[in-house]
């Protein structure tokens, strides 16, 4: 959206993540009706993450380095993301937590060396940042049986993870970012007043509100003023909860586009492609035009191997959602998406191969 504004956040952020995860853990134990494993660090074998992002954003710092170091754990870091190397360091240091966004799960499932590493450590592989395809929960599941995929929903405006979704809650609803925090609450409101509470279901803009919300931003009253309101975070996302408290991203408002009065949310065209199975990376941006304001465009890049053109996708998203969400145009990228230090594509990048287009 600009330049960063800098959350203000207290110890009390810091401190509350840290009780909080723990809580969510468990709370996925109980759900599932299974017993509470051991939780004593000094029982356990040493905490082993493989950290893939900066941290000097919300999910290293608050997310890993944080909750890693409470429970005595060890963390390995990577300076530039490198599938091939970080499945070398997973098997040397025998790390059982790694993660960051869908992409690198996806490229350690899809690596054609996989099989020549020990990767029976792993037991978590969880993300956030980016919409991920329910596909790649299954895939998980299946590529490392001894592990459980997670992902879930945070900013640096609530010190990192407010939802958490893992173990069978998350195979059973792998299109969630699951349950708030025992001490969060979620509310979906009307985006044009930003009071007026929204129906089980209907989409909406996110508002949270918890002890892991930050204070303000600093020396920026007008946007503290339009954020932080009694409480209360206006977070900018629109999404949807059903009838037990799990939150379902749609889009980031300013994402969302408008073709001749019809909403398109990007994630649910970006979830379809990404169902491909050649599909490794995509992204859906708005191209310019004279009568409708804007039309769908995508980038993607495929997985090692994947020979899937332009029609066959069109088709593939034709077949599956309405015909105004399907892309005028498909053009496909050489590498990996390019994303920020948070691994979050980079769309105004993407927007200007298609600049040229008529």
């Amino acid at each position: 959206t600009g330049r960063p504004k800098g959350a203000l956040g207290t110890h009390r952020n810091m401190t509350a993540n840290l009780l909080t995860s723990g809580i969510a853990a468990a709370r996925n134990f109980l759900r599932a009706g299974q017993p509470l494993p051991e939780s004593d660090p000094h029982k356990l074998p040493q905490r082993s993450s493989l950290l893939v992002v900066p941290l000097f954003h919300a999910t290293g710092l608050s997310a890993t380095l944080g909750p890693t170091m409470n429970a005595g754990g060890k963390i390995v870091l990577m300076r530039r993301w490198e599938a091939e190397q970080a499945m070398q360091l997973i098997e040397r240091e025998r790390i059982d937590a790694t993660g960051g966004v869908p992409t690198i799960a996806w490229q350690l499932i899809e690596h054609p060396a996989r099989a020549k590493y020990d990767l029976s450590s792993l037991v978590s592989v969880s993300y956030g940042g980016a919409p991920s395809a329910p596909e790649l929960v299954r895939r998980i599941v299946e590529v490392f049986p001894g592990s459980a995929p997670g992902n879930g929903w945070g900013m640096t405006e609530t010190t990192a993870t407010f939802t958490s979704h893992t173990g069978k809650d998350y195979e059973a609803r792998p299109d969630s970012a699951g349950p708030a925090a025992p001490v969060g609450d979620m509310q979906i409101r009307d985006p044009a007043d930003g009071v007026t509470l929204l129906p089980v279901g209907q989409v909406g803009e996110l508002w949270v509100k918890g002890p892991q919300v930050v204070k303000l931003y600093w020396n920026k009253p007008e946007a503290t003023a339009e954020s932080f309101r009694e409480g209360w975070l206006r977070t900018g996302d629109l999404a949807r909860l059903d009838e037990e408290g799990f939150l379902f991203i749609v889009d980031r408002a300013k994402d969302m586009l408008i073709r001749g009065g019809e909403n398109i949310y990007c994630v649910e065209v970006e979830n379809v492609l990404y169902d491909h199975p050649d599909v490794m990376d995509a992204a859906l941006v708005g191209v310019p035009h004279k009568t409708l304001g804007e039309e769908p465009a995508a980038v993607v890049h495929l997985k090692p191997g994947g020979t899937a053109g332009e029609a066959e996708l069109k088709q593939w998203v034709r077949e599956r959602l309405a015909a105004f969400k399907v892309p005028v145009e498909i053009r496909f990228w050489p590498e990996p998406l390019p994303r920020n230090a948070n691994g979050k594509i980079l769309k105004t990048e993407l927007k200007s191969v298609f600049e040229a287009r008529s």
